[in-house]
């Protein structure tokens, strides 16, 4: 790497906040992990850094507004003291690049999410020379190889682990393959080499990222082969991965479903609607019978497998017939756990100029899609109390008087537990259930071995 700290930077401190999907938490522990070679020290107080680097993303309505937002109270908590290095990452740098630096000159350094390899040059070359930069040509394998020399202290029990990057399938309302840049699957054997690691620092779950997880192919390795190297580490318990595309459900990842005993039996699955005619509008490049299909096959290889999935609603040209296809979907497969929002144009798509529905409508759908998923979530959680459930325990609640874990489907679960508990595996008898959390009390231990 050769990057030597630079004596102004020791001692300094970095407030790093991050916005977004898994895959932005695991790239802001990987750019930590590498600004701390030249002299940077995390800090969780934004008025205490030298250093604010905002990790932004560019799914969700208004992101770039919001990243403005956030500068201006940068501006106003350190309005008496010295200015911080402001740098702004993730993908709504991607998308704006140097138009951030003029219209806003607080900010000093735009860095998008295939140039995170070069955050540490950039730092020491904008600390030598006062000249604001952008970085943001795509370059996966340069970054990736990069990150590999850094080791991954992320230390916890649940850790991310990004193994795919980018997306070639140009869904019209999506921003990724713009942001992310093609499709890119990391080597192999470097993955399994951090997953190694990260076992050995303590992680008894490993969540396999990509934009399109499932299409990862590197030298005719799938995904369904790391997933059974991964499972041959004895201090893995548990494995699971997102975001899947519909398409790339391959048979040999389903096949996995039948022997692994380590890969979690929740798949996300994101649909986006439930019509034919809606999923060509957005170039989804699958249909219904093809989706539904292919969640029999896995029920058939697992009973156990429940599903969750991502609902666009209100997209452009979506009539009340495609609305209740959706509606339909949803009453069908019971997803147990959903994420819906109502369609919002992103600069730069195809979907960007097409006409929107009634904002009246689009919310009385929401809200008609969102009950039935809520009741699912709620239906579900009901349907395990008084029962017994495996809790991986991932830390203590705040006031470290009950433990914290989720459930083989992700759920959240509070219980009577204690430090000692964190990183194992324990069962756990349900007594209340919310929406979202089940509550309950520990039965007994079923991993006597020390996190």
């Amino acid at each position: 790497m050769g990057l030597k700290k630079n004596p102004s930077n020791m001692n300094q401190k970095i407030f790093i906040k991050t916005f977004g999907c898994q895959m932005n938490e695991y790239d802001s522990n990987r750019i930590f992990d590498s600004v701390k070679k030249i002299g940077f020290d995390k800090t969780e107080h934004y008025e205490d850094a030298n250093c604010y680097l905002l990790n932004t993303c560019h799914i969700r309505d208004k992101a770039k507004e919001k990243v403005y937002h956030e500068i201006g109270r940068v501006k106003k908590i350190f309005r008496s003291k010295k200015k911080p290095l402001v740098i702004i990452a993730g993908c709504v740098a991607q998308a704006e690049n140097d138009e951030m630096l003029k219209r806003e000159p607080y900010i000093d350094l735009v860095i998008g999410p295939q140039a995170y390899h070069k955050i540490n040059d950039t730092i020491l070359n904008f600390t030598r020379k006062k000249k604001k930069i952008e970085e943001t040509e795509f370059d996966a394998v340069s970054k990736f190889e990069y990150l590999s020399k850094i080791k991954n202290k992320a230390g916890k029990v649940s850790s991310f682990l990004t193994i795919q990057e980018g997306c070639d399938k140009f869904c019209h309302f999506c921003v990724v393959p713009y942001t992310r840049g093609p499709e890119y699957s990391r080597p192999f054997k470097q993955i399994l080499d951090e997953a190694k690691y990260l076992a050995g620092n303590g992680s008894k779950e490993i969540i396999l990222l990509g934009q399109n997880v499932n299409a990862y192919d590197n030298e005719g390795y799938r995904l369904s082969d790391l997933i059974l190297n991964i499972e041959k580490l004895p201090e893995i318990k548990r494995i699971r991965y997102t975001t899947s595309h519909p398409r790339d459900m391959t048979e040999d990842l389903i096949e996995v479903y039948k022997t692994s005993k380590k890969l979690m039996p929740l798949v996300h699955l994101p649909v986006q609607s439930g019509s034919n005619k809606i999923l060509k509008s957005m170039n989804r490049k699958h249909t219904i019978e093809e989706y539904l299909n292919t969640l029999d096959k896995l029920k058939e290889i697992n009973p156990k497998i429940e599903f969750s999935s991502d609902f666009i609603i209100g997209y452009p040209g979506e009539d009340e017939q495609d609305f209740k296809d959706t509606f339909n979907l949803i009453e069908k497969v019971k997803f147990i756990n959903s994420y819906s929002f109502i369609f919002s144009p992103r600069p730069g798509t195809v979907a960007e100029n097409l006409d929107l529905i009634e904002r009246k409508i689009s919310v009385e759908r929401l809200e008609k899609i969102q009950k039935i998923l809520f009741e699912n979530q709620i239906q579900m959680n009901k349907s395990l109390e008084n029962k017994i459930v495996d809790v991986l325990v991932e830390n203590l609640t705040d006031d470290k008087s009950k433990a914290f874990g989720r459930s083989e489907y992700m759920t959240s679960i509070i219980f009577n537990g204690k430090k000692s508990d964190i990183g194992k595996i324990v069962q756990v008898r349900i007594k209340e259930s919310t929406r979202n959390t089940l509550f309950g009390e520990i039965i007994h231990n079923l991993d006597q071995k020390v996190a």
